[in-house]
């Protein structure tokens, strides 16, 4: 009970609630009642969630594009020859809202420094790679793109760092959180510590990806960076467990599987309900049964499986093929083309003619609703 009333308080300290429908689903056993247990709670929640209004605004823009393999991308799904990199392209997202006690709030989702993420094993390792090959450079020019830093994003919005509340990512792979936060140390290479991205903004992150970082296995450290708690506050960070909403129309949904602490951003919108996550790189993850790339509509026909996962770490996949099932049950279909579901990939598969034929079978190309508004602090 002492556990229960500290998880209460600190989420009523920044607003939020939990979600009941979700209590004790990613316990039940064995996996296939799981599995529908995840899908009904994720339907009966929808309906409230929809109920309970929309959000203020919700904008994003492009970070960077930046390499990732094919194999990864699709579970080894693709079958015809291709490059085996493509590229990924990081959005960020801001969201405004009204919390549960009325107070507006704003919300930055996956504001990558792409210096930070460089700095990765995996990166680090696959730029020490190119640099020893020649033509490297093309290569490098050929993959990687710069788009915004996120300081930039806020000034194109009208916002200061002192109109953000929280920020989060759907977890912190190749995240350096002394970029974002700030830190008392100084980052190898650079001459002075990092001073906050957003002013006194909290970082929302599940427990376990918190967790994750202050202990890791070796099965996940290629993709997170060294010692990117160093020196930050530990009172920057708002931790959460399961599954929360924040406010009117926007929801952290706990879909682990990718990461043991992966959580999805849910917002509710005059369109309907959209969800970002990198659980997939592109919409022909979550419905493989309309995919165009080769090989992905043949894997959801021969494995009879709903999804094809994002499977670069995959901690637990029978998890992450859940969360997705919960992903795409709360998604409504887009007003554009009602086949495809409204979910926008944290980092998607860039529709580039020159990784033909892996390019995204559809491209939803961000989301724009309302307006943000500074000063709401």
């Amino acid at each position: 009970m002492a556990n229960e009333q500290a998880l209460d308080d600190r989420l009523q300290s920044i607003g939020a609630r939990s979600i009941p429908e979700f209590d004790g689903v990613h316990d039940v056993w064995p996996r296939g009642d799981r599995l529908q247990a995840v899908r009904e709670a994720a339907a009966a929640y929808k309906k409230r969630f929809k109920e309970q209004g929309v959000i203020r605004a919700a904008k994003s823009v492009d970070i960077a594009a930046a390499p990732y393999p094919v194999n990864y991308a699709f579970h080894d799904a693709v079958t015809v020859p291709s490059l085996p990199i493509l590229s990924m392209i990081n959005r960020m997202v801001v969201v405004q809202y009204d919390d549960w006690n009325g107070t507006p709030r704003t919300l930055v989702f996956e504001p990558t420094v792409p210096d930070g993420s460089a700095e990765a094993p995996y990166y680090r390792n696959l730029q020490k790679l190119a640099d020893k090959v020649p033509g490297g450079k093309l290569f490098t020019d050929f993959i990687y793109k710069q788009y915004n830093e996120p300081g930039d994003v806020l000034k194109k919005l009208g916002l200061t760092a002192d109109d953000i509340d929280f920020c989060t990512f759907d977890h912190l792979h190749v995240q350096d959180s002394r970029m974002i936060l700030g830190s008392t140390e100084v980052i190898e290479g650079e001459s002075a510590p990092r001073t906050p991205l957003f002013g006194d903004a909290k970082m929302l992150v599940h427990s376990r990806e918190l967790a994750t970082l202050q202990s890791m296995h070796p099965m996940q450290w290629a993709w997170y960076v060294d010692g990117s708690l160093a020196g930050v506050d530990p009172d920057k960070f708002a931790t959460f467990d399961g599954d929360i909403e924040l406010g009117v129309g926007v929801s952290l949904l706990w879909t682990p599987g990718h990461t043991d602490g992966n959580h999805s951003l849910v917002i509710n919108t005059e369109d309907g309900v959209w969800v970002s996550s990198e659980n997939g790189i592109s919409l022909d993850n979550w419905q493989p049964e309309l995919s165009k790339i080769p090989g992905v509509r043949r894997y959801h026909e021969q494995f009879g499986r709903e999804i094809c996962p994002n499977s670069n770490t995959l901690e637990d996949s029978l998890d992450q093929y859940d969360s997705m099932i919960k992903e795409k049950t709360m998604a409504d279909p887009c007003g554009d083309d009602p086949r495809w579901l409204q979910i926008l990939p944290s980092t998607e598969l860039a529709p580039w003619k020159r990784f033909w034929p892996v390019v995204p079978t559809y491209v939803h190309g961000g989301i724009d609703y309302g307006t943000i508004e500074s000063g709401l602090k």
